[in-house]
């Protein structure tokens, strides 16, 4: 972008030197918020997205985020795994890079999708989850959250279970898809029917180009290493726990008091008793 500096208008000279001080802030903005912010028109912005051979705005801040996060990965990389390592090695490594994922989430998660998602799940007549393999175990965990808070929520493991739970739904209700590559090919061909039916789709996955983020209305990124032999193929299970959670307490806060009592109200029905001998 530096290197387009001297091609622009003053206004679109003006987004841009925002964009190159403020990078963070500007993957979690809007376009419309960053046009206040600029003092400049949307179609401002849009026409910026493209002199820099971007498709629009959102596929601007997608290669800005995943600049940064190349950037993070040269000053910080994932550590490789050795059979050799010591159990010292092994805690350090893992550790370290399950912090990282949660640190580079953070600066991608964007808070305006955030609130979007929240708001969508909290209207929802019924939420079904979407997660094949291991994200199914992800799945699973949404789901126990949502029904301690009284919402109906169905998790499809499967492509079978998904395209039933697809051919029932309607505009009322609420797809969550969690994928890490979101090129997950039973999942695209379920979003595909839900979709079809007029449903609304959450898709959780990488920061990255992918399908299933394109077929969804919000998208819930976090920060995921394209190199899987590492340490940081844990850790993207690690993101996507982390975005789980914030979802959730997103959407708890929203019904502080209510939810607050089924919360507890499920705590003490599942509490075991201790037992006396």
């Amino acid at each position: 972008m530096e290197s387009s500096l001297a091609t622009l208008n003053p206004s679109e000279y003006r987004v841009a030197q925002y964009i190159i001080d403020y990078p963070h802030r500007t993957i979690n903005s809007s376009i419309q918020h960053l046009a206040d912010l600029t003092n400049v028109s949307e179609a401002t912005i849009v026409r910026l997205s493209k002199k820099i051979k971007c498709k629009g705005f959102q596929d601007l801040k997608m290669e800005i985020a995943m600049a940064l996060n190349r950037h993070n990965e040269i000053e910080d990389d994932y550590e490789e795994l050795n059979i050799t390592d010591s159990n010292e090695s092994v805690i350090n490594s893992i550790s370290q890079s399950n912090a990282k994922a949660i640190r580079n989430t953070a600066q991608i998660l964007s808070p305006v999708a955030l609130e979007k998602a929240a708001l969508m799940i909290h209207q929802a007549r019924k939420i079904c989850v979407f997660g094949i393999g291991a994200s199914a175990i992800i799945s699973e965990d949404l789901k126990q959250k949502l029904t301690r808070i009284d919402k109906w929520c169905e998790v499809g493991k499967s492509y079978d279970e998904q395209a039933t739970l697809s051919a029932n739904v309607t505009k009322n209700d609420v797809i969550i898809a969690i994928s890490n590559t979101g090129q997950t090919e039973d999942i695209l061909q379920s979003l595909a029917l839900a979709h079809k039916a007029g449903a609304q789709i959450i898709s959780i996955t990488k920061y990255s180009n992918n399908d299933v983020a394109d077929l969804a209305h919000i998208n819930l990124f976090y920060s995921s290493s394209e190199k899987p032999v590492r340490s940081a193929a844990m850790s993207s299970r690690i993101a996507m726990l982390n975005v789980i959670d914030i979802l959730f307490v997103s959407l708890a806060s929203r019904d502080y008091e209510r939810h607050t009592k089924l919360l507890e109200r499920t705590r003490q029905a599942v509490k075991v008793k201790k037992r006396k001998y």
